[in-house]
């Protein structure tokens, strides 16, 4: 079967004066651009992680719990990875989806079980209406099971993304130490409850858009996983539900995001929330945001850590291996009702 241009929105986007009508959201479900809380008191707090290892660490374990206890975002600086490598991922993101279409195509696919594949929106075979971005999605971790798939092209490609993978693996598990510090427990119980690990990534494209008041790059939604680490360029997208409102959050050169996933505020036995978040797009640039997935293997058995259960905080959730989460998450589709609830226990499911 031959693969015709129409599968990726690049090449529509930059020919539309108007937003195609599978792309149209309802009424009821549009962005409302003007109604956003933009005052400086409710961005997201901002963590210096120098002092991590330094005198103050357990003043940073607490600036970490607070901020997964009442935002579920937080953004780091000073976070160790080199300035050098976090440009060379943004330039190789922007050069892969510059290339000419028919080579990209090349690694097209609707497949969601394929570990490396270039596709657009979210489930094309799912969903009614259309997000506006284009996507890479590669599996990372194990590296060496997964970069010999990676695209080719640009030459450098698999050098320099494999290069920020690991720097950014190596970020999640000092943060994972922290966070599980920051609930009362040993700095590696987060860790070890995750398997073998998994790691995976997305490079997302989002084109100008001509009305951008009647879409979305990605609906509201909450991650799967356990954490995720988004690398952005400098062109805002990024609003998180705080209080009922949409909270746009500003980029800061060489600072990364930082959000809690379904998995975690799992083991954490709720009292870590993995909150709703979305993109948006506009209509004068193209943006581009790099976000790594950091989860459980797909054997791993997912429930409260036990030190966090007792007769006053009795288990929020069953026990459920990551594959079957993972699973229902994706038949769902992006939607404001949380897939958690599926695997709360019965006590909570009265309540």
């Amino acid at each position: 079967m031959a693969i015709t241009s129409n599968l990726l929105l690049t090449d529509l986007a930059s020919k539309a004066k108007h937003v195609p009508s599978n792309y149209v959201r309802p009424i009821s479900d549009r962005p409302n651009l003007a109604a956003l809380d933009t005052s400086a008191a409710h961005s997201i707090p901002l963590i210096d992680l120098e002092d991590l290892r330094g005198p103050n660490h357990s003043k940073v374990i607490q600036q970490i719990g607070q901020a997964c206890q009442l935002d579920g975002f937080f953004q780091v600086k000073n976070h160790g990875i080199a300035e050098e490598v976090v440009e060379t991922m943004l330039s190789i993101a922007k050069e892969f989806f510059q290339m000419p279409e028919d080579e990209r195509l090349k690694i097209y696919s609707n497949d969601p079980t394929k570990t490396t594949r270039l596709s657009t929106s979210f489930n094309v075979n799912t969903e009614k209406v259309s997000n506006w971005r284009d996507f890479l999605r590669l599996h990372c971790h194990p590296l060496q099971d997964y970069v010999n798939e990676w695209p080719s092209n640009p030459p450098s490609f698999r050098e320099d993304v494999a290069k920020y993978c690991t720097s950014v693996r190596g970020l999640v598990l000092r943060l994972l130490g922290a966070i599980s510090e920051s609930l009362g427990l040993k700095s590696e119980t987060i860790e070890n409850s995750l398997g073998k690990h998994g790691q995976h990534m997305a490079l997302n494209y989002y084109p100008p858009c001509p009305e951008p008041e009647l879409t979305y790059g990605l609906p509201g939604h909450t991650d799967p996983n356990l954490i995720t680490v988004l690398l952005q360029d400098q062109v805002p997208g990024l609003q998180v539900l705080r209080n009922g409102k949409w909270v746009p959050v500003t980029p800061i050169p060489n600072t990364f995001i930082v959000n809690i996933g379904d998995q975690m505020q799992v083991i954490s036995n709720d009292r870590y929330k993995s909150v709703l978040h979305r993109a948006v797009v506009n209509s004068s640039m193209e943006r581009l945001s790099v976000p790594t997935f950091y989860c459980p293997s797909l054997d791993a058995i997912m429930e409260p850590a036990k030190d966090l259960v007792n007769e006053q905080n009795p288990a929020v959730y069953r026990s459920f291996t990551y594959a079957d989460y993972y699973q229902k998450f994706w038949d769902r589709g992006l939607n404001t009702e949380c897939c958690l609830d599926l695997f709360k226990t019965d006590h909570h499911l009265i309540n």
